[in-house]
């Protein structure tokens, strides 16, 4: 429950935002919905003209918008991206102030994100907060999405008017990478439970059934998932718009669970197999890297696709 100081504070607070992509753009409307003042960038600057017209500020650059701002939030592709923004020539962390605080929604590293965390705190004084969501681009527009916390406590009630207007439910993991360790747990389940989707449909094809009934038919069973429910029917009638999350992002997700796994020592076959699928489907020339993950059901639809 939020309180009256809740909103107060969610009134007054001045939030950046960088990286307006697929699903950056959804929670920065969502924000902007909910009365939150808001100043962007992004690295390319196109993708900042609707949302301005939807009423946010455009700052010139990365480190304007950090001396602007009190919570940055950061939305962008994988972990070089974030060292790039926050570290490299954009200079992020000197326009921050000690009592600023990064919260980086993107899903990357967790060893990474110590590092960065550590060496922000070294360099500026700033927090941060490991962040990472779930819930996709319908979630994000809902302001349903999951969140996995990772940092300080104290950090996690100071993101309070950001988490309030993007998500259902926030549960600080721990330490910081500890929200990242969770996401990629989550994304070790959704990126395999896509290709068994893919698999499951195109056999119920190939078998005779009608696989579009599959999805209403399976809801609410032990096979039900959002998944199957949200890309389910995107297989089956083979749509990929608007593209709600790309092989590309799937495949970075995943061997990313591979190499944490090697490190820890944990056995994970069916997530390597898993990996190398997508490996397929990266080179498959109807699919690649930015295509919708709707169209791994093209890897097994006919014996000749995709090597199947």
């Amino acid at each position: 429950m939020h309180t009256a100081h809740d909103a107060e504070m969610a009134d007054t607070v001045r939030i950046g935002f960088i990286g307006t992509g697929l699903i950056g753009a959804p929670m920065v409307e969502r924000l902007l919905e909910c009365g939150r003042d808001v100043t962007i960038w992004n690295r390319s600057p196109a993708k900042c003209a609707p949302l301005v017209a939807a009423g946010a500020r455009l700052a010139p650059s990365a480190q304007q918008l950090a001396r602007d701002t009190d919570i940055v939030c950061l939305c962008l592709t994988d972990t070089a991206a974030v060292r790039e923004v926050v570290f490299g020539a954009g200079h992020l962390v000197a326009g921050l102030r000690e009592e600023s605080l990064v919260v980086d929604l993107s899903s990357i590293a967790p060893d990474a994100t110590r590092d960065m965390a550590r060496a922000l705190a070294e360099g500026c004084g700033a927090a941060w907060l490991d962040a990472p969501v779930s819930g996709g681009v319908p979630a994000a527009r809902a302001g349903r999405l999951i969140v996995f916390a990772g940092g300080d406590a104290n950090d996690v009630a100071r993101a309070t008017p950001v988490f309030s207007a993007l998500a259902q439910r926030v549960t600080h993991m721990g330490e910081h990478g500890a929200g990242q360790l969770a996401k990629s747990c989550n994304q070790q389940i959704v990126a395999c439970n896509l290709l068994v989707i893919a698999e499951m449909l195109a056999f119920a094809e190939r078998a005779g059934v009608d696989a579009s009934r599959l999805p209403a038919a399976l809801a609410g069973g032990f096979a039900d998932s959002l998944p199957l429910q949200i890309f389910g029917p995107r297989m089956v009638h083979d749509t990929d718009l608007p593209r709600l999350g790309a092989v590309g992002t799937f495949n970075k997700d995943i061997a990313q669970v591979v190499r944490l796994a090697e490190a820890v020592g944990a056995e994970v076959p069916l997530t390597r197999a898993a990996l190398a699928r997508y490996a397929a489907a990266l080179a498959h020339a109807d699919i690649g890297h930015d295509a919708d993950a709707s169209r791994l059901i093209r890897l097994v639809r006919t014996p000749t696709e995709g090597g199947a």
